[in-house]
């Protein structure tokens, strides 16, 4: 196994287990695998669910845990929160969850889209469990929400160690929309007034 590029990563993922075997199994997959590159996990703190078995297994390997065991940053609210986990991190990586889940995804996809940064964002489609997600991002794709260099800022594998080779090997495809934002001018853009969404 190569020597991993990333210091951290961001894992999301859900504070229930879910339903399936398979989801616990992953976690603890993904955990160990961040051990065996000698990668730190940057996360958002439950101990519970995915979220605790990813974490639990990080620390128990001996890695350095950003979120709760070890280490745990006090931030004013959950924007200030997710900015801070997607500045210590590296990458980004998201196991099945929900709504919470989804949300991190999909903005730091976003932030790809917008050139905030150049990380790759991973999707660990444990049994499928991406696949509808996945189908309609292609519809968006089909209908033109979507331009065909976004698509590929999703990095996809069914398994820890397929996707953690994926992301060793990432290179940004997607243009750039807007080349100046970063992580602090984002974090200070004012609000726009409600109307101007009508």
């Amino acid at each position: 196994m190569r020597q991993s590029r990333f210091k951290r990563i961001c894992v999301f993922c859900g504070s229930s287990q879910g339903k399936k075997r398979s989801y616990h199994d992953a976690a603890i997959e993904l955990g160990n695998e961040l051990v065996a590159r000698g990668v730190d996990l940057v996360y958002g703190g439950g101990s519970i669910g995915l979220m605790g078995m990813v974490s639990q297994a990080v620390y128990d390997g001996g890695r350095h845990v950003i979120g709760r065991w070890g280490e745990v940053r006090a931030v004013a609210d959950m924007h200030q929160r997710k900015a801070e986990m997607a500045r210590q991190s590296d990458a980004f990586i998201a196991l099945p969850g929900g709504y919470g889940t989804l949300e991190e995804l999909l903005e730091v996809i976003t932030w790809a889209q917008l050139g905030i940064h150049h990380k790759p964002v991973g999707l660990l489609n444990v049994d499928g469990y991406y696949n509808s997600l996945l189908t309609f991002i292609d519809k968006a794709v089909e209908e033109g929400f979507i331009n065909t260099c976004a698509r590929r800022i999703i990095v996809l594998a069914p398994t820890a160690e397929e996707l953690m080779e994926k992301l060793e090997d990432y290179v940004p495809y997607h243009d750039r929309v807007a080349s100046k934002l970063n992580w602090e001018i984002a974090a200070e853009i004012e609000p726009l007034p409600l109307g101007y969404l009508h």
